[in-house]
């Protein structure tokens, strides 16, 4: 299951600081709202769609995740609450928000990114940013469509207008 491979990929780069941190999956979250103590990394990749209703493909070339993250340095524990975001099949009426599914080497990017982040924010760390770039496969037809993206949605896809 690719939530696994996110825990796994994050526990592994993890191992380098200082805290015991755990990353979790939230669908609750909101973009540009972190709870007080918490800070926010939003970032895109690349990643694939199957429609639940139809099993249509479609590839997306920017699919939004954010991240909330928080160390509470007194206890030695840093979490990590991630949300991806979905998007609906154009194809279908009543749509389903259907889950990206990211490539191994695309989490692995996200969560390298992340802990940069981690390391600047929470323990005052001056890293320089890798400068890995998600990986894409296959092929894009057409433009983004807005009305089908849940970031878009929301006001914070950095593709759709």
């Amino acid at each position: 299951m690719e939530d696994q491979e996110w825990v796994n990929m994050f526990r592994t780069r993890a191992e380098d600081l200082q805290d015991e941190w755990t990353l979790y999956m939230d669908d609750s979250i909101q973009p540009k709202n972190a709870k007080p103590g918490f800070y926010e990394y939003l970032r895109g990749s690349f990643a694939q769609f199957l429609c639940s209703k139809c099993g249509r493909y479609w590839p997306s070339k920017r699919v939004m995740v954010v991240f909330h993250f928080s160390l509470d340095a007194a206890s030695g524990r840093g979490s990590v609450k991630v949300r991806r975001f979905k998007q609906e099949c154009r194809r279908c009426s009543a749509p389903r928000k259907e889950n990206p599914k990211f490539g191994k080497e695309n989490i692995d990017v996200m969560v390298e990114k992340l802990i940069e982040k981690i390391k600047f924010r929470c323990y005052n760390e001056k890293v320089g940013e890798s400068s890995r770039a998600s990986h894409f496969t296959g092929k894009v037809n057409g433009p983004h469509e807005s009305a089908h993206c849940e970031a878009c949605q929301l006001g914070i896809c950095q593709q759709g207008t």
